[in-house]
C-alpha cells in the first residue's frame, strides 16, 4: 500500500510542480532579468502584493471576528452561514466579478456613495482590493474558526472567572492561542488575493495587476513574451510564500 500510495502521490506533485519549474527553467536569464526591470512589470507585480495585502489586512481585521462567532457560538441558520461564506470559493470568479459590479457600480447604491466620498471603484486600486477581499477572505475565516475551536473554551471561562473581561480573554488567550491557524489563513488569503484573476478584470481591468498582464501579453504578443512575466511573478510569490510559511511554522514552534 506504501508503494502505491508513493506513486499515486508522486504522478500528482510533478502535475503541480513540473509546468511551474518549465515556465521557470524554461526562461532566458536576461530576458527574465530586462522583463524584471520593464516598468510595466514591476508596476503591475507591486500592485498585485499591495492590493493583496491590503485585502488581507481588511480581511483580518473583518473576518477574525466573525471566525471567533462562528467557533463559539450557536444560532439558527449557522450551517447556511458558513456555507455562504465559502461560495466565492466556488462560484466563477467571473460571476463573482459581475456580481459585485451590481453592488459596486457606479449606477448602484454602494457605488453611488463610495464616489460622493471621493472613492471610484471602477478601473482603480479600491476596485482591485474589493475583487480580491471578495474572493479570498473564506481561506481566512475558515482557518481563524478552526484555529478558535481548538482552543479550550474552559481556559477562556477560568481567565473571565479571575475577573477578565470578554475583550482581554479574548486578546490574551483565545487569540494568541490560535494565532498560528490565523496566521495561515491570512497566508492563504494573500497568496489568493495575488492570483486572482477573474473577478478583478470586471472591476478593475486597469490599472493592471500582474494577472491581467499575463493575459495581455499573451493574447497580444504570444506566449513567448508573456512567460518571463508569468516566471517572475511565480518566483516572487513562491519566494514570499516559503518565507511566511517558515515563519508561521517556526512561531508554532515557541
Amino acid at each position: 500500500m506504501t508503494l502505491a500510495f508513493t506513486l499515486l502521490g508522486a504522478l500528482i506533485f510533478l502535475f503541480i510542480i513540473v509546468p511551474l519549474i518549465k515556465v521557470v527553467a524554461g526562461s532566458n536569464p536576461a530576458i527574465l532579468l530586462s522583463t524584471f526591470l520593464d516598468p510595466e512589470v514591476k508596476d503591475a507585480i507591486w500592485l498585485s502584493l499591495y492590493t493583496a495585502l491590503i485585502a488581507t489586512i481588511i480581511g483580518f481585521f473583518l473576518g477574525v471576528p466573525l471566525a471567533y462567532l462562528l467557533a463559539r457560538t450557536e444560532f439558527p441558520g449557522k450551517k447556511l452561514v458558513e456555507g455562504l461564506i465559502d461560495v466565492p470559493i466556488v462560484v466563477p470568479h467571473t460571476a463573482a466579478g459581475i456580481a459585485l459590479l451590481f453592488i459596486f457600480g457606479r449606477q448602484f447604491f454602494m457605488g453611488k456613495v463610495l464616489n460622493f466620498a471621493g472613492i471610484q471603484v471602477l478601473d482603480s486600486t479600491a476596485g482591485i482590493v474589493i475583487a480580491m477581499l471578495f474572493v479570498s477572505i473564506p481561506f481566512l475565516i475558515d482557518s481563524a474558526k478552526e484555529g478558535f475551536k481548538k482552543v479550550d473554551v474552559r481556559l477562556e471561562k477560568v481567565a473571565r472567572t479571575l475577573g477578565a473581561s470578554p475583550w482581554q480573554a479574548f486578546f490574551k488567550i483565545s487569540l494568541p492561542l490560535a494565532w498560528r491557524s490565523i496566521m495561515a489563513g491570512n497566508v492563504m488569503m494573500w497568496a489568493r488575493g495575488i492570483s486572482e484573476f477573474g473577478a478583478v478584470i470586471i472591476l478593475a481591468y486597469h490599472p493592471m495587476i500582474a494577472p491581467t498582464l499575463i493575459l495581455e501579453r499573451f493574447e497580444t504578443y504570444g506566449l513567448s513574451y508573456s512567460q518571463p512575466v508569468a516566471a517572475i511573478l511565480i518566483i516572487i510569490c513562491l519566494t514570499i510564500f516559503i518565507i511566511f510559511r517558515t515563519l508561521v511554522h517556526r512561531s508554532s514552534k515557541t
